[in-house]
């Protein structure tokens, strides 16, 4: 996962070289939310939604359009390791996260299918929640009833560098 969203560049700038300008202070926890695409002009409107922190649900220019809104979904919390431990530049999930077992085939708003394409790092559980990092999974994953999605520590990695 390498993209951050334009609203985290924004308060990194100002947290960092303006010190007072703008404070930016991490969240208490941070969530992972998974999203379905069912094609490429999909694709590129998702990112673009993570990228401009687009929320809400009722358009194809809106993340939560995409994200998975059924089957006992929910947002899962994840905690990370140190910075630099095992690549500078780059930090890693240091606990496995299982999402609830499906009680239905995935889905979204957007009934994109049950099939997970992407990921993001959001800065609360919430539909009105801050994207802070966002990427595509290396490999898709169809959720359907009776499935559970899970990331095993390490496998989540960000990356600045």
């Amino acid at each position: 996962m390498t993209a951050a969203s334009d609203y985290l560049e924004n308060k990194l700038l100002d947290h960092v070289l303006r010190q007072s300008a703008g404070n930016f202070s991490a969240p208490g926890t941070v969530y992972v939310a998974l999203f379905s695409t069912a094609n490429s002009t999909q694709v590129t409107a998702l990112a673009a939604a993570l990228e401009a922190n687009t929320t809400g649900t009722d358009a194809t220019t809106k993340f939560g359009y995409y994200e998975v809104n059924a089957g006992s979904y929910s947002r899962q919390s994840i905690t990370f390791g140190n910075a630099g431990a095992s690549t500078d530049g780059t930090i890693s999930s240091n606990a496995t996260v299982s999402f609830p077992v499906a009680t239905a085939n995935y889905q979204s708003a957007g009934s994109t299918g049950n099939i997970v394409t992407h990921i993001a790092i959001m800065d609360g559980n919430s539909s009105s929640a801050n994207c802070l990092f966002f990427g595509n999974l290396t490999t898709s994953k169809t959720v359907s009833s009776g499935d559970q999605f899970t990331i095993s520590s390490g496998n989540l990695s960000v990356s600045l560098a």
